[in-house]
């Protein structure tokens, strides 16, 4: 959950890095360092606790002028954030440093090994074995006949054959000024391809400022990188071809556009995000459109149940998906997480369809979950945001969100843009199936309106704020919705908790008398959403039962309510099949001007990475 960037080419390396580093913190920000190869050809490297700003006024920072350099912003996992744990790490002959992102599983007994070898450790972490095993075994290499970089190079693959665990690394070498070796396996990498430079990131957005030609690694491939030349290669040493990827992403998207914070933003990128994610699936008059899509009519007839898997905010949008799809197509749907998922032996087989959501596509818990049902001849669908991410390499299907970059680790566009295309994903299957009902056209025609639907619920910031401004001091929260209500319910009190941490929790409404009602007293906020006509009467008692006991309340809905509740925000009717799209937006900015209220950095909250990349 690290990011990492690399630089070769013929200015200073230092601006670019800190740039990079700066647009990677929503990846890690315990601390931060950089590394760079000098005039004297010697590796300097500066790091310490603390974000990337921290870094940036360091007062020897500016004493680097090398034009190769690597750097590195921390989540820490093995070892505790400090100077010392910070990347980049060097081996004991200060000949070769590393940063990584990932997890060495078996660094304790690698660590052993290289100890019994004399090796020494300054860290804690298990990064720390990596650059010492590639010097071991550049030391120790029994091929003579090697030259210039092949030696370099070779020492790189015979230590990443040791390493179990996931890695992205960069490697630097005094011995080597003029190049770099990077590698990957389960954690992002991308190479972006310049004019007499070339940059390395784990994510697209760090460095689409500088290009938007890529390259895209997969697992255990290595690339050879000089400021004029990209040189593949497998875990053989064998040279290898890459396609070049043209990235049409906007740079401008990963910048702040004169919003306070990048969550803010993204909510307001929410009109554009879904037409844009709706694109040319949904003609007015004619059926859906998906495009590398290709399951036959009998195939979706044989299958028996569809397993919807994710993680989080993802896994929240596959729960209101379940509904979509089982009303439109009656087959069975499951939702579950992807960390549980993998572990219980699920009962997969080739007449299961499995689709699997992450923004990033890089989620460790659910590429392995996709990996399993693979391997058990079940069909896999991804529903990503990031072209060529590990997940899309893996899934049978890929289906992208075309959201754009989402840089606040608090997702919400992603969100929203992914319960749209499941929607359309579910019509698509509906209309091969044959079942093209009123429901399916009266489904597609709400979709289609609503970017112009979004527009209007923003229009309640200030309302949302000044409520905001009220409980911002509380230390308990719930939040209760009936039926898809509840699923929005639930991310509601995950944005919450992200970025305020302010205990919240979701209940369905009817549950309240099965227990949680005997958590509310006099003063405590409870949130409610109620957008089913079917259950209007009975949504209403249940918020009747809280308010009797002293509690506050803030309501979103799109019904006409004859009551007085503490505040009430309405939104436009739309299909109760996709009407969390509407209904999360005031809980998103409830959650925003909360966080705001009490001064927390809303884009990176303590703890949280934007994309978990280890288990």
């Amino acid at each position: 959950m690290c990011g990492i960037v690399g630089y070769v080419g013929k200015k200073e390396a230092k601006p670019v890095l800190i740039n990079g580093l700066l647009r990677l913190e929503y990846r890690g920000y315990d601390s931060a360092g950089i590394a760079t190869i000098e005039d004297n050809h010697l590796i300097k490297v500066i790091k310490d606790k603390g974000r990337v700003n921290q870094l940036n006024e360091n007062a020897e920072i500016n004493s680097l002028t090398g034009t190769i350099g690597i750097g590195h912003t921390r989540w820490a996992t093995h070892g505790k954030p400090s100077g010392v744990n910070s990347h980049p790490h060097l081996d004991n002959s200060r000949c070769f440093a590393v940063v990584h992102n990932g997890i060495i599983e078996n660094y304790a007994e690698l660590k052993e090994f290289l100890i019994s070898k004399n090796y020494t450790f300054l860290s804690e972490t298990d990064t720390e074995v990596i650059p010492n095993l590639i010097n071991y075994y550049y030391e120790n290499s029994s091929n003579s006949s090697l030259e210039g970089n092949e030696k370099f190079l070779k020492a790189v693959i015979d230590a990443t054959k040791r390493l179990k665990g996931s890695y992205a690394i960069e490697v630097l070498s005094s011995l080597y000024p003029d190049c770099m070796i990077v590698v990957r396996k389960d954690s992002p990498l991308v190479i972006g391809k310049g004019e007499n430079e070339n940059y390395i990131s784990s994510d697209i957005p760090a460095i689409l400022s500088f290009t938007k030609d890529f390259y895209l690694l997969n697992d255990r491939e290595f690339a050879l990188i000089t400021r004029n030349d990209i040189v593949f290669y497998n875990e053989n040493a064998e040279k290898i071809q890459k396609e070049i990827k043209n990235i049409t992403w906007d740079a401008g998207a990963a910048e702040k556009d004169g919003y306070d914070d990048f969550m803010l933003k993204e909510i307001y990128e929410q009109p554009k995000s879904i037409r844009e994610t709706i694109g040319s699936r949904l003609p007015k008059d004619s059926i859906s459109v998906i495009e590398d899509l290709a399951l036959s009519k009998e195939y979706l007839e044989s299958i028996k149940k569809i397993f919807i898997v994710a993680c989080g905010t993802a896994m929240h949008a596959g729960l209101t998906a379940k509904g979509i799809i089982e009303n439109l197509c009656e087959i069975p749907v499951e939702v579950e997480a992807a960390s549980e998922f993998r572990y219980r032996n699920p009962i997969v087989n080739s007449r299961t369809l499995c689709i699997y959501i992450s923004q990033s596509g890089e989620t460790a818990d659910t590429i392995a979950a996709l990996k399993l049902a693979k391997s058990k001849d079940a069909k896999t669908i991804a529903i990503t945001n990031v072209i060529g991410s590990s997940i899309s390499r893996e899934a049978d299907y890929t289906l992208y969100t075309h959201a754009g970059p989402e840089i606040a680790v608090a997702s919400t566009k992603a969100y929203t843009s992914q319960i749209v295309l499941l929607a359309i994903l579910a019509i698509n299957f509906a209309e091969t199936l044959d079942i093209n009902n009123s429901k399916v056209r009266e489904l597609k025609k709400e979709i289609l309106l609503l970017p112009g639907k979004i527009e209007e619920v923003l229009k309640n910031e200030q309302e949302i704020k000044e409520f905001a401004n009220r409980i911002y001091k509380e230390k308990d929260v719930f939040f209760i919705g009936r039926g898809v209500d509840y699923t929005v319910a639930l991310e509601g009190s995950l944005k919450l908790k992200e970025i305020s941490y302010i205990h919240s929790e979701a209940y369905p409404s009817g549950e309240l008398k099965h227990g949680p009602i005997a958590l509310i007293e006099n003063g405590i906020t409870v949130i409610s959403i109620l957008t089913n006509p079917l259950l209007v009467e009975k949504s209403i008692s249940n918020i009747q039962e809280v308010v009797t006991r002293g509690a506050k309340t803030f309501v979103v809905t799109n019904q006409e309510l004859n009551h007085n509740f503490d505040k009430v925000i309405k939104i436009p009717e739309t299909s109760p099949l996709i009407s969390p799209i509407l209904s999360v937006i005031p809980l998103q900015l409830l959650a925003y001007f909360i966080s705001k209220a009490k001064g927390l950095d809303v884009d990176k909250p303590r703890n949280l990475a934007k994309s978990v990349t280890v288990e």
